[in-house]
């Protein structure tokens, strides 16, 4: 039997990809249309048609995809560097953008009614809010400051009694509305910090007249002098740690009394008599009184808590430079041959012809997409990697470094006076 004359209607494929693209197409074309307002996204978009175009070359075989598939991948590249970019910064400015004002994002990533606009292409402050906020809690611990309420209470010593139990008696203070920390034991632990039955201070003493600790001099033992006697003024620092050690000098030589304290639960040792002091003291905190994430200011924030509240939408098209856009276009023409990949895998492969077939390259441009969209990423995350914040302090000390080390072997001229 012989075979019948074909009469195809078209010997061209039904959809090819144009040599450029329609402006007005762009728009209804991009699937999450965060740029169709942008003048120059659109324009970019256009000329993305005519890259593909060329590079995969359409003047000498069909491509069958559409200028609209191109559209879509130009968007998706544009938020996948914006995306990258975005990363790069939040690790740069999280330490001291928490806490900070957030924002209200749409679906699109935009930010949406009032915030933090813009937050992406401003360059940070750096306050260190992180490692002071880390060091408030040492401090606390230490005694020097802190966040963290620190109480002072007393209770009066009874005569032969050595057993007093201190959460008790804070929690019984704290019933008192005017105590200053009235209402905030309840069923709380409390921290003991510090037992003293003495003031804690005791410069009037060391200062006073005397003292017979040297207040002046120069290390030498004077002994006990008038005001108009000879000596040589020493360093205030010297007085300070004079008067630390003489502090605790009365906290261990001349104190009469030492205690334990277990449960919260205070002994003295010995039992007090009718002589010892009225009132013992003590220094404490409450814990759970400070929440890192309560309203209080003093222990938590509203705002920025972790990468996901930086106030960061989607970098604007008019704000990327020539590199950026460069890489647009290579990452968009990579998406293009993966969806052009996908598109000839449909056919299995091949194309039954009269008398022969035609072989598609579908797995091959597939693979390259992979590779090349790899590659990208890896090429954009590495510069960024490069340019941090702390890499760029690190460049500039090189370069001190290497101006100073040239400068010490420059010959010097010798003034003449």
């Amino acid at each position: 039997m012989s075979l019948p004359t074909l009469t195809p209607t078209s010997t061209q494929s039904a959809i090819i990809l144009p040599v450029t693209g329609t402006r007005s197409n762009v728009a209804d074309a991009c699937p999450m249309g965060v740029y169709n307002s942008s003048e120059e996204f659109l324009s970019g978009a256009v000329k993305q048609v005519k890259f593909t175009y060329k590079r995969l070359g359409g003047d000498v075989l069909d491509i069958e995809l559409t200028e609209k598939n191109v559209y879509a991948n130009y968007e998706e590249a544009v938020l996948e560097y914006s995306y990258i970019v975005n990363q790069h910064q939040a690790k740069n400015s999280l330490g001291s953008a928490l806490g900070s004002p957030t924002a209200s994002f749409d679906h699109l990533g935009e930010v949406s009614g009032s915030g933090a606009d813009g937050a992406s292409l401003k360059y940070p402050k750096f306050t260190f809010d992180y490692a002071f906020k880390m060091g408030d809690k040492f401090a606390t611990e230490a005694g020097v400051g802190g966040t963290e309420p620190i109480y002072s209470a007393s209770f009066d010593s009874v005569s032969e009694k050595q057993d007093y139990d201190l959460q008790d008696i804070v929690y019984s203070a704290s019933l008192d509305s005017g105590s200053p920390f009235s209402g905030s034991v309840g069923n709380k632990r409390i921290k003991i910090r510090k037992m003293f039955y003495i003031s804690p201070q005791q410069m009037w003493r060391f200062y006073g007249y005397y003292g017979g600790l040297n207040v002046v001099g120069n290390m030498s033992n004077y002994g006990q002098y008038a005001d108009d006697s000879s000596f040589q003024v020493i360093p205030s620092w010297q007085n300070k740690m004079q008067a630390i050690s003489y502090e605790d000098h009365l906290y261990t030589r001349t104190s009469h009394y030492s205690y334990e304290i277990i449960d919260n639960k205070l002994r003295l040792y010995p039992s007090p008599s009718t002589v010892s002091p009225e009132k013992f003291w003590f220094r404490f905190t409450i814990d759970g009184s400070s929440s890192p994430f309560t309203d209080d200011v003093d222990s938590g924030q509203n705002g920025v808590n972790n990468v996901n509240t930086l106030p960061f939408q989607n970098i604007p098209y008019e704000s990327i430079n020539s590199m950026g856009k460069q890489w647009i276009r290579r990452f968009s023409l990579a998406l293009s041959k993966e969806t052009l990949g996908q598109i000839r895998g449909k056919f299995g492969g091949s194309i039954p012809i009269p008398g022969d077939n035609i072989t598609l390259n579908a797995s091959d441009l597939l693979g390259q997409a992979k590779a090349e969209q790899d590659a990208l990423k890896e090429e954009l995350r590495k510069l960024l990697d490069e340019t941090t914040y702390n890499k760029l302090i690190e460049t500039d000390k090189n370069m001190v470094d290497n101006q100073n080390a040239i400068v010490k072997n420059s010959p010097l001229g010798i003034f003449v006076g």
